[in-house]
């Protein structure tokens, strides 16, 4: 509701106290460059400049660079976090060395941010220029420079998975064998609301934090653990609503750690925000892996092993999470289909570019990806149709739970049902002979999709109920727009059987919320979800008691009438609203839930695209939908986010990509050359919702919220290459620009 009537507080909503300073950051101009010195004497020197900062300053406080907090593969486990030995922290402001365009090498503090702006045009930086490798491709050939000297190849770490004997000989039995060279190109985040960090001295020396962060307490726990050496009881992180994060908010930056030191050091509130051009310079990125996939099928064409290999790129430093994609995509490497045998190397490489993390679906669409685009070019090759190919493969119903050579085990799906109903579409003919009068190629593709999520840390929620009787949650997931104040109310609504309305939901602060893992790998509702749940079914059960207390009762007597307690038999009864209002407390309840396994959320998607063969223009015409989401709490919510989770998909498919030239400038800074989709490029997105409860977590649900950037890519290449196939193109990478495809026509012709 707060979003509908304009209520909303955003970062910039939140209030700035007089004495603010106002931080700009100095930017590095190089992609690799030693710095040989610093002048601030002219930056200083601006009217209304306080203070310029640089990684001196930080090193001479002990502030610690931003640590790794996901393990690298084949480090030892008794490494501690963020063990430079695996992988180096990144610092806030390097001191010595900078390793892509846009790293902050000074921060100007100022009493306006025009004269903060000023001062930090004003510093004056002596380089010495080094070599650099922007691109994941270039960083790891052979003779590329280094990020790290001590990494060779630009590799930080190899992930295997599978089995390669097997492998091999799936592949040595095999009639036909297909292989693809496959390139994801970099995304940016795009949010709507930039990053931004109010830091506000508080009484007793301690700190509060105004932060749009995905996860507020791990935030705080690694700023102070870390960081910055607090104690935790010293730091308040607060968040309001957040304008879109995708992940790209839910790791630590060095622009918080900035914003935050400084204003203990100088004991006044620091606020610092971006603007676009830095969003493109130093928001994390995903995607960014160079394929190269085979395909091993016996005469029939049913699947005998599968091969990948991969570079995956991590940019200059580990991020908090940066192995996450790499290692986290290959749960899915045998997507939908029955894989006898798979053997997958995943190589993380470095180069001198901003560093890549979790960004929604974080490595799954990647894998996935790889494994439809395999089966289109097997259908292909095959002479077979690819919905015939897919029904040969897709595991059935009566296979669940099927094990795959990933070691997940898919439950509760029928794949088969939902390619039947996918796989036809009688007009489709009639659409694509009236494209052709206009001139026009049009094409259909359907991907068959899964994703493992909803799995990894417990989450726990507390419900209060306060004298008025509204009940009161309390829960360390964070909202970036996915609707949790709606289905959170929902969950407690049909469990005590108040009205939805009557439940207020907090989020987004680390003193009134004891614990939290904030929202990422699509948890919000299937665990913290499952907590509330279970709050308040005991909420519900203290009620009762209380309730036949009160009537004076065996709590066997009472029986429920709605949000009424009435004694079985008689017209004794008690409301839920007086319980509450002399509960004193007594009716609060916390749980806990950690889940057991991940949930496989699964679904068929079809695409079709039009293309103008003479300029190489390309329309997404039609796109459909059925997904296997288990018990859908909130439709409408549910259909959103995968509509939504479709539209970056495809985004990515037809314009998204990062770009650097030879120097490791990024081409791609600005909204003018990084393309995002309008509306217009976009037809309905028409979503059906099947599935049954799953037996995973207490309320049946399943992870959705991720699943549309998994589908949409493979959907979108597979309709576009079937339009273009009569005219010799089989292969594309994304984007499909028009120029890519009018190139790629142009060679065929």
């Amino acid at each position: 509701m707060p979003l509908l009537t304009g209520a909303g507080r955003f970062f910039a909503d939140a209030a700035v106290p007089a004495g603010t300073l106002h931080l700009v950051f100095h930017r590095s101009p190089h992609a690799h460059a030693r710095i040989l010195g610093i002048d601030t004497a002219a930056a200083l020197a601006v009217p209304g400049v306080i203070a310029v900062l640089t990684g001196a300053d930080l090193l001479a406080d002990g502030v610690k660079g931003i640590p790794w907090e996901v393990r690298p593969p084949g480090s030892p486990t008794d490494w501690p976090l963020g063990d430079p030995r695996a992988a180096m922290p990144q610092p806030a402001m390097p001191a010595d060395v900078v390793r892509f365009v846009g790293e902050a090498v000074a921060a100007v503090l100022a009493d306006t941010r025009q004269a903060a702006r000023d001062g930090a045009e004003a510093v004056e930086v002596a380089w010495a220029d080094l070599p650099a490798a922007a691109t994941t491709a270039a960083a790891a050939a052979p003779d590329a420079p280094l990020v790290w000297p001590d990494r060779p190849g630009n590799r930080a770490f190899t992930i295997e998975l599978g089995d390669v004997d097997a492998t091999a000989s799936g592949f040595a039995a095999a009639a036909h064998v297909v292989e693809l060279d496959l390139h994801n190109p970099r995304m940016a985040g795009v949010p709507l609301e930039p990053r931004g960090a109010l830091a506000l001295p508080m009484p007793e020396g301690r700190f509060t934090l105004w932060t749009p962060a995905g996860k507020p307490h791990p935030l705080r726990d690694t700023l102070c653990d870390a960081v910055l050496g607090w104690p935790r009881s010293r730091l308040r992180v607060q968040v309001g609503q957040i304008g879109g994060g995708f992940g790209v908010k839910n790791v630590l930056y060095p622009e918080q750690v900035v914003t935050l030191w400084a204003a203990s050091r100088l004991g006044r509130p620091v606020r610092w925000v971006a603007d676009r051009g830095e969003a493109f310079l130093a928001d994390i990125q995903g995607r960014d892996q160079v394929n190269r996939a085979a395909l091993a099928l016996d005469a029939a064409g049913a699947i005998l092993a599968l091969r990948l290999h991969t570079l995956a790129g991590l940019g200059a430093y580990l991020a908090p999470r940066g192995v996450v994609p790499p290692l986290h995509g290959l749960k899915i490497l045998a997507g939908c289909y029955r894989v006898p045998a798979a053997h997958a190397v995943v190589q993380g490489i470095h180069s001198h570019a901003v560093p890549t993390c979790s960004y929604r679906g974080a490595g799954q669409p990647e894998v996935l990806y790889v494994v439809e685009r395999l089966m289109d070019a097997a259908a292909a090759q095959l002479s077979i149709a690819p919905a015939e190919l897919r029904r040969r493969n897709l595991l059935h119903a009566a296979e669940m739970p099927a094990r795959t050579v990933a070691h997940a085990t898919y439950e509760g799906l029928d794949l088969p049902a939902m390619h039947q109903a996918m796989e036809e579409d009688a007009g489709f003919a009639a659409r694509r002979a009236e494209a052709a009068t206009r001139g026009r190629l049009l094409g259909r593709g359907l991907a068959a999709c899964i994703e493992a999520c909803g799995f990894g840390f417990a989450e726990e929620a507390r419900l209060e109920v306060p004298p008025d009787g509204r009940p009161r949650v309390l829960i360390g997931t964070q909202s970036s727009g996915q609707g949790h104040a709606t289905t959170y109310a929902r969950l407690v609504a049909e469990v005590l059987h108040v009205p939805p309305g009557m439940v207020d939901v907090v989020q987004g602060d680390t003193d009134a919320i004891a614990s939290g893992n904030g929202t990422g790998a699509c948890r919000s509702l299937t665990v913290g979800g499952a907590a509330l749940h279970l709050a308040a079914v005991e909420v519900a059960r203290r009620a009762e008691v209380m309730a036949a207390e009160r009537l004076e009762a065996a709590p066997a007597d009472i029986q429920r009438d709605g949000a009424d307690f009435v004694v079985a038999g008689t017209d004794r009864r008690i409301s839920f609203l007086q319980l509450a209002a002399t509960a004193e407390g007594a009716l609060d309840a916390a749980a806990r839930f950690a889940p057991r396994d991940y949930t496989y959320p699964a679904g068929m998607h079809v695409a079709e695209v039009e293309v103008d063969a003479e300029t190489g223009v390309l329309a997404l015409t039609r796109y459909e939908a059925l997904h296997d989401v288990g018990r859908a709490v909130s439709p409408g919510i549910v259909r959103g986010q995968l509509q939504g989770g479709v539209a970056l998909g495809i985004g990515q498919a037809l314009g998204e990509a990062t770009h650097h030239d030879t120097e490791g400038q990024l081409l791609t800074a600005s909204l003018m050359d990084y393309r995002v989709l309008r509306a217009d490029d976009l037809p309905d997105l028409a979503i059906g919702l099947v599935g049954a409860p799953t037996g995973l977590n207490p309320i049946g649900t399943k992870s959705v919220g991720e699943a549309g950037p998994v589908a949409a890519p493979p959907a979108v290449m597979a309709a576009a290459l079937d339009a273009l196939r009569p005219l010799g193109v089989n292969h594309l990478d994304m984007p499909l620009t028009q120029e890519s495809v009018w190139r790629a026509i142009s060679r065929r012709s």
